[in-house]
């Protein structure tokens, strides 16, 4: 939250602007505006509290920060998304999730499975630290107001996914899908859910609306032949797998590996 005692210093320049403009307009003489000037104005923790603005926002500020300080869940270790050249504690957390509970609502709505979760490195914004996991937790890791959709995407995406991976070299969040990367850096052995991939199948594939719409230039999602927004924000997925577990547990499995 923006503190709005940091503005207090530009109001009353704005003010005292208003003030003069208001002088110079009641003259005698009719002036016509020529020019403006302006300059930076820094806003610093010097700036002075304006009382009655802190008295106001005080129980509203409380509030929130007693829901977002409420615990849900306990890490047992620290996941973030600097440790892994091909996946990461955190992010291979994060793809099991999307897919688990996008299931649920996926399963509901269109009596059909998400085979595959893939997000994006740059979108954890936040480490998942060891200790209690709190719903500010899970607004610190995804902060952005992203929704959890579903593209239908056949098999030579599927290969597009795969190559998109290995060209960036950075572990983007990859659940349901293995594969192996070659000395010639390409994909061989893709697995779905365990089986081989299939060129010629749908595949239902969980991501988020800024990636969909070819966000980090994953233009393959361009090429679905169906998309289903399950309006459910990514942040929201993890609040609800908080709540749902006990103890967080990172996930072990390998997804990708390099002969």
């Amino acid at each position: 939250m923006v503190k709005l005692k940091k503005y207090n210093r530009f109001l009353k320049l704005f003010v005292i602007f208003l003030t003069l403009f208001s002088i110079s307009s009641c003259g005698t003489k009719n002036y016509n505006l020529t020019k403006i000037e302006g300059k930076q104005l820094p806003v610093t923790e010097k700036a002075s509290e304006t009382p009655e603005i802190e008295n106001f926002i005080k129980p509203y500020r409380d509030h929130i920060n007693q829901d977002l300080d409420n615990v849900l869940a306990f890490c047992p270790e620290t996941l973030d998304k600097s440790t892994g050249k091909w996946q990461t504690s955190i992010g291979s957390l994060l793809a099991d999730v999307c897919l688990q509970r996008g299931n649920l609502v996926f399963k509901a709505r269109e009596n059909k499975d998400i085979d595959l979760c893939l997000l994006n490195h740059g979108g954890i914004r936040a480490i998942l630290p060891k200790g209690n996991v709190t719903t500010r937790t899970a607004f610190e890791i995804m902060p952005f107001e992203n929704n959890l959709v579903v593209l239908a995407l056949k098999g030579e995406q599927i290969q597009d996914i795969a190559a998109y991976i290995i060209k960036e070299r950075k572990p983007q969040p990859l659940s349901g899908m293995t594969f192996t990367i070659t000395k010639q850096n390409t994909a061989k052995d893709i697995q779905i859910q365990g089986k081989p991939l299939d060129l010629n199948k749908t595949y239902y594939v969980a991501t988020n609306d800024y990636l969909a719409n070819g966000g980090d230039s994953m233009t393959f999602f361009a090429k679905s032949t169906q998309k289903f927004d399950l309006n459910y924000k990514l942040r929201n997925v993890l609040i609800d797998y908080f709540k749902e577990v006990d103890t967080v547990l990172a996930p072990k499995n390998i997804r990708i590996t390099e002969e």
